[in-house]
């Protein structure tokens, strides 16, 4: 069963520094044949299901658009193990 989680095309204007400011991690969704989709998505709801499985399918829903996906990559900071950004594969 996928978890749904509501996403947003990023405004490429904000940097990375002031979505996550917002209370939003960026991330990009690609896969074979598609272009990819910078996203963002509301890091405390994203994180929290995260945590419960790693290797769940999300259903990310963006505007009108839906993609099953998985986590390709979540990039760390490794001293204040802050999560900077999602990779979201579609399946």
């Amino acid at each position: 069963m996928a978890v749904s989680i509501k996403a947003e095309k990023r405004d490429e204007s904000k940097n990375p520094r002031q979505v996550r400011a917002e209370g939003k991690l960026p991330a990009t969704v690609y896969g074979k044949g598609q272009e990819s989709v910078s996203v963002q998505v509301n890091a405390k709801e994203f994180l929290t299901e995260y945590k419960k499985d790693k290797e769940a399918t999300f259903e990310l829903k963006v505007d009108k658009k839906s993609f099953n996906v998985k986590v390709k990559d979540v990039q760390t900071n490794y001293r204040t193990d802050e999560k900077l950004n999602v990779q979201f594969v579609v399946v």
